[in-house]
């Protein structure tokens, strides 16, 4: 059963790769469409070319872990996977700029 607010958090080598690559697929995709609304010419050849693969690598990804043949024989739950992963991610986020916050303060209180 998953548990949202779970006080020990388990990601075996082949659900780390998993996420390495699901995260890697997003951040190409969000760079390149980015760079393909804002940029022109090459940029935007470049931003197409970004989105499409941030696409192929997070569709494979999710595919392979999803058969198994990224998690070493044993189909995995690859939804249970990206609900963990993205938690993971918001609370990177929350914590990097809570972090940043307290700096900011602090520089500018001196």
């Amino acid at each position: 059963m998953f548990d949202p607010v779970a006080t020990t958090v388990t990601i075996g080598g082949w659900q780390f790769l998993t996420i390495l690559l699901l995260v890697f697929g997003l951040f190409l995709i969000l760079a390149g469409i980015f760079t393909a609304y804002f940029g022109s010419g090459k940029s935007r050849t470049i931003g197409v070319s970004l989105l499409v693969g941030g696409l192929i690598i997070g569709l494979l990804a999710g595919y392979f872990y999803h058969t198994g043949a990224l998690a070493g024989g044993a189909s995995g739950q690859l939804g249970a996977l990206v609900w963990e992963a993205f938690l993971v991610i918001v609370a990177a986020v929350i914590g990097a700029l809570v972090a940043v916050g307290i700096f900011l303060v602090a520089i500018m209180k001196s």
